[in-house]
């Protein structure tokens, strides 16, 4: 395996338009890094650089500490794994798999082998006679995965495998592809535009918008600490609760007021984001994670709460989805993939325990635990932490 470093990469095409603007990323040996972000955002541009298969404008990669800007594709000793899989409907599954193998002249005994191992490990043994057209979506995204194994590669690179599949395949494979990265220990740079992907996945998370790296760090820590508006709403499912509101400090206590309604901060919140006190009276927006709220019945009886009223209830099994109107506007992220529903009626979700009774219409009291808000300056769209 290998170490991959991209430095200040820049890709613009003959049209002018910049897909990558300054692009620098180092993946460890043997880590495995995923881009994420909305489509059209250069993430697979990203890719096909350090495969070969796009040209770069400026900048230098390198793998294993060798320049590649110039090498050929079939140089660079990595192997990619297609969205459409890429197979060869003609020929059966052993002999896809070994088909790079066959073309650069191994041995027929060798190439057995290296076919019969890549099966084994993706258990495919019983298909290796079987056409493409006689296999499922997963079981050809396997055969996929295991042309690009037998070539034992410095580098893999996965351009959204699993978007052609259904939901409860894709979570499937995603378990799949998690164990086969164990086993081989191999340098991974994969590609989606699904979060929860990426979050499930990658030893570490590199946020991608306009072609500019937003944040890159392990999921826990872009899902816990987002650097700026666009990634706080990017990442979670459902998305963090993104509000125009106001700061105070009145009678000693800081208080955050949303609409009409207000949510006194205890002084944790100060202590941990001491940045905020440079905002008494000021706009800011407000980020609430839906977990952050809980109906106040089952709540601790500690906890600020908000009175509103639900317009539509999800029951999940183990949780309990709540939307509900705040009179607070909106906050536009930046994220093109999200409906243009921006106005001061746009709901707001609360994940509360599946135990609650609210029933659609019912009015409701949603206890906040206001440590975990998240603060963001509105003018530059950078989280207000210390």
């Amino acid at each position: 395996m290998a170490e991959v470093s991209l430095q200040n990469l820049e890709k613009v095409y003959p049209n002018g338009f910049q897909a990558i603007h300054d692009l620098s990323l180092d993946i460890a040996d043997g880590e495995f890094l995923v881009l994420v972000g909305p489509s059209g955002c250069g993430k697979s541009t990203a890719l096909r650089m350090v495969a070969g298969l796009e040209t770069i404008t400026s900048g230098t990669l390198t793998i294993a500490g060798e320049r590649m800007n110039d090498v050929e594709p079939k140089d660079r000793n990595v192997a990619m794994v297609f969205q459409n899989y890429a197979l060869y409907p003609h020929l059966d599954v052993a002999r896809n798999i070994g088909f790079a193998l066959r073309l650069a002249g191994l041995p027929k005994a060798e190439i057995e082998a290296k076919v019969g191992e890549a099966a084994r490990i993706l258990e495919l043994e019983s298909l290796l006679h079987n056409k493409p057209a006689q296999l499922s979506g997963g079981q050809r995204q396997r055969v996929a995965m295991g042309r690009a194994i037998v070539r034992d590669p410095a580098v893999f690179l996965m351009d959204e495998p699993l978007s052609n599949l259904d939901a409860k395949l894709r979570v499937q494979m995603r378990a799949e592809i998690a164990r086969l990265h164990r086993r081989l220990t191999a340098t991974t740079l994969y590609v989606t535009h699904d979060q929860v992907e990426a979050m499930t996945m990658g030893d570490r998370v590199a946020v991608i918008k306009g072609g500019l790296l937003q944040q890159i760090d392990e999921p826990s820590v872009l899902y816990g600490s987002p650097d700026n508006l666009f990634v706080a709403g990017f990442i979670g499912a459902p998305a963090m609760n993104l509000r125009e509101a106001r700061l105070e400090l009145a009678n000693g206590t800081w208080t955050v007021h949303l609409g009409h309604s207000q949510l006194p901060l205890t002084d944790g919140v100060l202590e941990t984001k001491p940045a905020l006190a440079g905002y008494d009276g000021a706009e800011i927006v407000v980020g609430v994670r839906p977990e952050s709220m809980e109906d106040a019945s089952l709540a601790n009886a500690d906890l600020p709460r908000l009175t509103v009223e639900a317009e539509l209830t999800e029951a999940l099994g183990s949780d309990l989805l709540v939307h509900f109107h705040l009179d607070a506007p909106s906050v536009d992220t930046g994220d093109p993939d999200v409906l243009d529903d921006l106005d001061d009626k746009a709901l707001m979700i609360a994940r509360v325990d599946p135990r609650s009774s609210v029933r659609s219409g019912d009015r409701v009291d949603l206890a906040v635990d206001t440590e975990r808000l998240h603060f963001f300056d509105p003018a530059t769209n950078l989280a207000i932490r210390s």
